[in-house]
């Protein structure tokens, strides 16, 4: 049984989602206290429990604790049936994180699966989407996974009610996944997705993107969320390079002018396109599970994040194979992932 302290690190939710993954993949056990403590109100939220409860449905895993506001969890897997499921949140919490949560074990046995997922789809707190699908995705099409990604609706974040589905295929065995360079840069686009905000604002959004880019504003498109249950205002940068594609996203808070969300996004942009990393610091976050539970491999990226540092952290208590940060040069650093030797045995 593996003992989990949900207050080490950044003591989020990261941990527990990790861990949940890594037990399905390994059938490993573990109990956990402290869960989220780090955050203004810890414990299970609707959201972490959704991700319990989709872990524990797809390895029939017996547990305890699966309870809203709950700050200790047992949870033993059993064996992993890819199929067919829908999950809900059931508010605006975030359900592309709760296919993060899955996805890395059940991409380990072959096996097609799908999910249909209803949540929030764009929270300032979690990949959007089009991340999911282009960017994360994106990468983990060059191991052999592929995914076709449909939406009914987006769920802007606090009204959620997004709704979507994926059906993923996977190859048994993964060959390494090396991101080290970006190659030559394609193209670039912004998307300003919004929806019951004041006509103004998208229009006031693309001149002061276009001006502070020094981007072609037919580059930079609006379009309207209409499905969307409840308010939003979302800008997506996406930048493409010959051998990766990175989303950069800002959110606009209620009362905050556009302008101002602007600027922190052509920041954003302007920090990763000088760094000179193929990989972004979300991305980085992400990309380290489904490695280290497949083949392993290397990438470039700016200096990790405290969320990074502590999801190595929840590794090395599953795995026994460490993940190697080394200084790269421009101050980016050079992530090392060795592949599990063993995962669960699935069968043909």
């Amino acid at each position: 049984m593996i003992i989990l302290d949900g207050s080490e690190g950044e003591g989020g939710g990261q941990i527990l989602r990790s861990a949940l993954s890594l037990a399905m993949a390994t059938g490993q056990p573990f109990r956990m206290h402290n869960i989220r403590a780090g955050r203004k109100k810890p414990g299970l939220l609707r959201q972490h429990l959704t991700c319990v409860l989709a872990a524990a449905r797809i390895c029939s895993a017996r547990v305890e604790g699966a309870e809203p506001g709950s700050q200790r969890l047992a949870f033993e897997p059993g064996p992993m049936a890819p199929g067919e499921y829908a999950f809900a949140v059931g508010s605006a919490g975030s359900s592309t994180l709760v296919f993060q949560t899955v996805m890395p074990a059940l991409i380990t046995t072959g096996r097609p699966f799908a999910l249909t997922l209803e949540g929030g789809t764009h929270n300032p707190a979690a990949p959007p989407l089009e991340f999911l699908e282009r960017v994360y995705l994106g990468a983990l099409a060059r191991i052999g996974v592929r995914a076709t990604l449909t939406v009914e609706r987006r769920g802007f974040y606090p009204a959620g009610g997004g709704k979507w589905r994926i059906e993923v295929t996977s190859p048994r065995e993964h060959p390494p996944l090396h991101l080290l360079e970006r190659g030559a840069p394609r193209a670039h686009s912004a998307t300003i997705l919004w929806n019951r905000i004041p006509a103004d604002q998208p229009p006031r959004v693309r001149a002061y993107l276009a001006a502070g880019l020094g981007w072609d504003p037919a580059a930079i498109a609006a379009e309207e969320a209409r499905e969307s249950q409840g308010p939003g205002n979302v800008i997506l940068a996406e930048l493409r390079y010959e051998g990766i594609t990175e989303i950069l996203t800002a959110f606009n808070a209620f009362g905050a002018s556009p302008e101002a969300v602007c600027e922190g996004l052509i920041a954003d942009i302007r920090r990763y396109e000088g760094s000179g990393a193929p990989v972004g610091w979300r991305l980085a976050d992400q990309l380290m599970l489904p490695m280290a539970l497949c083949g392993g491999g290397s990438f470039r990226t700016l200096p990790l994040s405290r969320h990074s540092l502590t999801n190595i952290g929840t590794l090395s208590r599953f795995l026994d194979h460490p993940i190697v940060v080394e200084e790269g040069s421009g101050g980016t650093v050079l992530v090392r992932v060795r592949g599990a030797a063993t995962t669960r045995d699935f069968g043909n």
